[in-house]
């Protein structure tokens, strides 16, 4: 259920396992992974550890992707492509692993869109609408198909985009509220998210709008929805620096409550220790 949620936002890095699921532990509705372009995934191997359960997709030194049965109702898989055929078989390598697939369209960052993802997606909106067409189709019904975009620069365009894309059959669609040019350090335009949310609903495909862009937790996505009239509100940032924000009473002493409990958390789960320490250092 994408309506009525605060989710965890797709963070390379940051999107590990162990941040999932303390988001997940302090109320997070839905949890994205991080994105994983199309073709890392195809040549990973599917391995299980038989003690802690988790599900861990090998590269050739690390693990690519790694999840656990426990997220599976709640995870929603985001995947890097510019290629229809191989997003299908990326989304279908995982799908028993997962409960969503989401079409990464809005990442500005040069690793994504220098091969046509991501934020390219946007001055492509036929290849967009195409893989989400060929996802939709390909996936069982219990799989669930999004898309994350970004506005474009003016919000005639960004309808026209949305139209195509909410006809694709998707259940759900992300908008963050800042153009591809702009920076996190930067103002998020969230007050242009109203007017989409009531395209979308006049549309009556029953598609839920999530915003994206400067929530700082669970009291604040209050203001965020009334402001956009948004269906649920997705978190990146703050979630980065707490992932107890998603919590009506998020922890105030991060340093010492949470970050033992989460390294010990991600020692277990054998979380690549690089990784452990980075998400810790964010913790504030």
């Amino acid at each position: 259920d994408y309506k009525n949620g605060i989710m965890l936002a797709p963070m390379v890095r940051s999107g590990a396992l162990p941040t999932r699921l303390f988001s997940l532990k302090y109320g997070a509705s839905l949890v994205w992974g991080p994105e994983i372009v199309d073709k890392a995934i195809l040549h990973a191997e599917r391995v299980v550890d038989p003690v802690t359960g988790v599900v861990n997709y090998n590269g050739k030194s690390r693990a690519i992707w790694s999840t656990h049965p426990i997220e599976k109702p709640y995870l929603v898989y985001q995947i890097g492509s510019a290629d229809p055929e191989l997003a299908v078989k990326a989304a279908k390598t995982v799908m028993n692993d997962v409960s969503g697939i989401d079409l990464n369209c809005g990442c500005p960052k040069p690793f994504s869109t220098s091969g046509g993802m991501g934020a390219a997606l946007l001055t492509n909106p036929d290849l967009l609408c195409s893989i989400l067409t060929a996802l939709r189709k390909a996936m069982p019904p219990e799989i669930s198909v999004s898309a994350k975009i970004r506005l474009l620069p003016t919000q005639e365009d960004t309808l026209k985009l949305v139209e195509r894309v909410i006809n694709t059959g998707v259940s759900a669609l992300t908008v963050h509220c800042r153009k591809r040019n702009m920076r996190k350090t930067e103002k998020a335009t969230i007050e242009r998210l109203r007017e989409i949310v009531e395209f979308v609903e006049k549309m009556g495909k029953d598609v839920a709008v999530i915003e994206n862009g400067d929530c700082l937790g669970y009291e604040d996505a209050k203001r965020v929805r009334e402001v956009t009239g948004a269906h649920s509100v997705m978190i990146a940032t703050a979630a980065e620096g707490n992932p107890s924000c998603f919590s009506p009473t998020p922890l105030v002493d991060v340093h010492r409550i949470l970050i033992p409990t989460y390294l010990r958390v991600s020692r277990y789960l054998d979380n690549h220790w690089a990784n452990s320490k980075f998400c810790g250092i964010q913790f504030r």
